[in-house]
């Protein structure tokens, strides 16, 4: 499924406050968000009859709770609220490689888990920066490149210990 498009602006003073107040949060909360702000509902694309949620702060606890932003609505009709949510405990394992990959997001959230949501931008940004990487990697292995990882060659200073 893919990821929801919405987008908000971060409600800078309410944010600065839940971060400051919320247990194992930043220990300055300036530097977790920017006043100008804005963030991408994280859940799959869903109806208007569910709330729109973007992940603020993972925090340093042990009862596995974040930080959430979720609104709804649009324009001047859209309200927001910050809250602690617990993670989601689904987990999706892959036998065939052992891996195990955990839903990113909080425990009930509408529609599908994260590991089934596809973010086709950040798809697109990710392998742009993998082909710039290859790119220059490749250049860098090309035949004919001088070798520029070692120290620079002394100058050619005439020897001066001569009278």
């Amino acid at each position: 499924m893919l990821q929801c498009t919405a987008v908000t602006q971060v409600p800078y003073a309410e944010a600065l406050l839940a971060l400051a107040t919320m247990e194992g949060g930043p220990e300055h909360p300036p530097d977790a968000v920017e006043p100008e702000e804005f963030v991408l509902c994280e859940l799959g694309d869903h109806d208007e009859s569910a709330e729109h949620a973007g992940h603020l702060w993972t925090a340093d606890t042990p009862d596995d709770q974040d930080l959430w932003l979720l609104w709804s609505g649009t324009g001047a009709h859209r309200v927001h609220r910050l809250d602690m949510l617990r993670l989601c405990p689904a987990v999706l394992r892959e036998l065939a490689t052992r891996t195990v990959t955990t839903c990113a997001f909080f425990d009930h959230h509408p529609g599908p888990h994260s590991f089934s949501v596809t973010d086709p931008l950040g798809d697109l940004i990710a392998e742009h920066v993998h082909s710039e990487a290859r790119r220059l990697v490749s250049e860098d292995e090309a035949p004919g490149t001088p070798d520029t990882s070692g120290p620079p060659d002394a100058p050619d200073v005439p020897d001066t210990d001569a009278p």
